[in-house]
């Protein structure tokens, strides 16, 4: 049996109509319509995300006062790095530390002195930022390990490197005034401390 023509018509018709439908789909709600709700439900994603992230790290703030706290506790009682906040004021304290410690070790200069001491520019390849001063004495053996024994041994620590020592068959001991014999030594070495570094927490968006 045959389809009649107006059944034909019929399927006809709605088969049109649906590619009519599909058409005004692609060209007007898809682009206009679908692709912006799908990019507004992936932003509403990422928000929801990062607010957990935020709520999740507000949470986490009062253990991360608390160890900032502590970190702090623990440099400030640290003996290791020269108390100064920043680098001229640690190297005018390395300087002041070196002659303490030379007129310690000689009253007066009377058998040792610093001839010349020269600060170098701060040193900031490493983790912690070197303080170094270059240093010139003539000392005694014995005030000399006196000297050296005080700078490595004190609070906070400091360090000797490079360390030179040239015998010097006759000098002039500052005191005296006249050329002595016994054996004084012309020194050259660098002096150097660290930096505390500064405590900083970061905070991920």
């Amino acid at each position: 049996m045959q389809a009649q023509p107006a059944d034909r018509d019929r399927w006809l018709a709605l088969g049109l109509l649906l590619a009519a439908l599909a058409v005004a789909y692609a060209v007007l709600v898809h682009p206009w319509w679908t692709v912006p709700m799908r990019a507004e439900n992936q932003r509403i994603d990422a928000l929801q995300q990062r607010e957990l992230r935020l709520r999740m790290q507000l949470q986490q703030a009062p253990a991360v006062s608390e160890r900032l706290e502590q970190l702090r506790q623990q440099q400030t009682s640290g003996p290791g790095f020269l108390p100064e906040a920043n680098a001229q004021l640690a190297t005018a304290a390395l300087i002041q530390r070196l002659e303490t410690v030379v007129q310690q070790a000689s009253p007066g200069n009377r058998s040792c002195a610093i001839t010349n001491r020269s600060p170098l520019q701060p040193s900031t390849r490493q983790r912690y930022t070197r303080i170094t001063v270059q240093v010139r004495m003539r000392c005694g053996n014995p005030e000399l390990a006196a000297v050296l024994h005080s700078l490595e041994s004190g609070t906070p620590r400091l360090f000797v490197d490079n360390l030179n020592i040239l015998a010097q068959r006759m000098y002039f001991s500052p005191g005296v005034g006249a050329p002595t014999g016994d054996g004084g030594l012309e020194v050259t070495f660098d002096l150097y401390g660290y930096l505390r570094p500064s405590v900083e927490v970061t905070r991920a968006d």
